[in-house]
């Protein structure tokens, strides 16, 4: 299956001010792209690309006075299964534990496990651990927090979304990776494409997507308690300890976002079986 995906940002700003991307995919998934994602700018400025501490494809730029757009289309291949469902994954000794996985277990800006340790026990400590409990853990997080894109609050935390018992797809992935970290499961959050595949269409203009990955059986696992099945056609961006360390941009000075557009669609076969080439979703110059 070729899914077609992009997104086209745009930007105001009163003076030049730095700023650091996220908008790449993941560095693992770059070798089923068909054609080049590389991001565009208009008009053109200076990029500086690197790895961060999570593994994730970052740059850093310079955006100047006033308008500026960053975009990106590309074409790339997927498996077309959904996500895969391992019940027989077990839960790891905290000894037991990579060392570079133990950071996911700690609580961070939007993750406080200190505030809802003791509920985690007391809702989840009977169930057995592992898999069932991480699905435990979304299949109560799904029925907890009503969805709805006016409720959308950057400042609300993984508690903020359990009080409040409302959100977007990132308060779902807070609060789910939090129960996690509290029940000793590493759990990072994870952002990206993920379109209307295999599913009737939302009606909602298409947007990026959070759903989050625990650590069970030695690999990393992806759960969604937003819509709490398996999908079809995600395409990782990045992953870091919650949402902080995956904004799509951060700016180091007063920025205006006025144009958001992102596109996640399946492509039809050709019927002589060639590659088809995503065409620009805006004028852009490198």
């Amino acid at each position: 299956m070729k899914i077609r995906a992009g997104f086209t940002l745009g930007y105001k700003c009163m003076q030049p001010i730095p700023m650091l991307l996220a908008l790449n995919i993941r560095p693992e998934r770059r070798t089923d792209l068909l054609t080049e994602q590389r991001l565009a700018f208009d008009p053109p400025v200076p990029l500086r690309e690197y790895i961060d501490g999570f593994g994730n494809s970052c740059g850093r730029i310079v955006a100047p006075a006033g308008s500026i757009t960053i975009s990106t289309a590309f074409e790339i291949e997927d498996s077309g299964e959904p996500d895969r469902v391992t019940p027989s994954a077990v839960q790891h000794e905290i000894g037991d534990l990579p060392y570079d996985v133990i950071v996911f277990l700690l609580g961070s800006r939007y993750c406080e496990t200190d505030r809802l340790s003791d509920f985690a026990w007391s809702q989840f400590g009977n169930t057995p651990p592992g898999w069932a409990r991480v699905q435990a853990i979304c299949d109560f997080v799904h029925g907890h927090i009503t969805f709805g894109y006016p409720n959308a609050d950057p400042l609300r935390t993984a508690h903020g979304g359990f009080m409040e018992r409302k959100g977007v797809c990132r308060d779902f992935a807070h609060l789910a990776v939090t129960l996690c970290r509290c029940m000793n499961i590493p759990a990072r959050y994870c952002t990206g494409y993920l379109g209307d595949i295999g599913v009737p269409p939302d009606g909602a203009a298409m947007d990026f997507s959070a759903w989050f990955q625990a650590y069970l059986g030695g690999a990393w696992h992806t759960f969604d308690a937003r819509h709490n099945k398996p999908r079809i056609g995600r395409i990782l961006m990045a992953v870091g300890r919650d949402a902080t360390d995956v904004a799509l941009t951060t700016s180091f000075g007063p920025s205006q976002l006025d144009v958001f557009k992102v596109v996640t669609d399946e492509m039809p076969a050709p019927e002589d079986g060639s590659s088809v080439t995503p065409e620009p979703m805006v004028a852009s110059a490198m």
